[in-house]
């Protein structure tokens, strides 16, 4: 059977690779024939998922940036296009969502919050968006999260910015289509390192329908969808992958 989700050839560049959702990506892009570029803060951390990604025989690429910053942003798309010529994928991945009650935010995190969220995000997919439009086209995805769709108490800069995102990944499919398609994941709860801060209970059962929280893994099959010819007429889309999250 043709492997539906072949990637043979294609780059993809991960912001917020080197760990949780992000890593799982990068190895099943790897996997499935992508060559990677890894991008977070800790250029270890980097370092040490793209070894994983040239452990499956493909090529890999870790760069240190913080993916808030307008000129990294700028400088990651630089160095990705110096090191391979070409994005076929990009993922939005970077993002935080500390738990923090709205009377007790400040203006330095709420900055903070935005940036990583949102202004990051954008800056990368503007700048790279418009060479995939004027070149061989790609396939962006944004990871946003239920908190957008779902109200959820003291995550109301967090909740905002992915609600950004959402408007954006519909704007840009529509900016940069045909050639580029524009996706979001709508993210729901995972156990990555951010779970490991939760009650016991919580890790193991969760107000969704699935009623668990996801295991990282379980996020690979509707990223390697989104970045994939299979889903060729799919853009501007935003898919949940949340376990049917209901409620807060």
């Amino acid at each position: 059977m043709t492997n539906l989700f072949d990637l043979t050839g294609k780059v993809a560049l991960i912001t917020g690779g080197s760990r949780g959702l992000g890593r799982q990506m990068a190895l099943a892009f790897a996997e499935n024939g992508a060559d990677i570029i890894i991008a977070s803060r800790k250029l270890d951390a980097c370092e040490a998922a793209a070894e994983e990604v040239r452990a499956l025989g493909r090529k890999a690429l870790a760069i240190s940036i913080n993916a808030s910053r307008w000129a990294d942003m700028d400088r990651l798309a630089e160095e990705a296009y110096d090191a391979f010529g070409r994005v076929d994928i990009l993922v939005n991945n970077a993002g935080m969502s500390p738990a923090i009650p709205s009377h007790a935010v400040t203006e330095e995190w709420f900055d903070k919050i935005i940036s990583l969220n949102f202004k990051g995000p954008f800056r990368l997919a503007a700048h790279i968006g418009k060479r995939m439009m004027e070149g061989d086209g790609g396939v962006i995805i944004n990871t946003s999260s239920t908190a957008a769709l779902v109200p959820m108490p003291a995550v109301v800069p967090y909740s905002g910015a992915k609600a950004a995102l959402n408007a954006m990944t519909v704007s840009l499919a529509q900016e940069y289509g045909p050639k580029v398609r524009v996706n979001a994941i709508s993210a729901g709860p995972f156990l990555t390192d951010i779970s490991k801060a939760w009650p016991e209970e919580m890790r193991e059962k969760y107000d969704n329908a699935a009623g668990r929280p996801g295991r990282p893994e379980e996020i690979v099959t509707t990223a390697l969808y989104l970045a994939s010819p299979a889903s060729s007429f799919t853009t501007g889309a935003v898919i949940r992958c949340d376990g049917g999250q209901y409620k807060a």
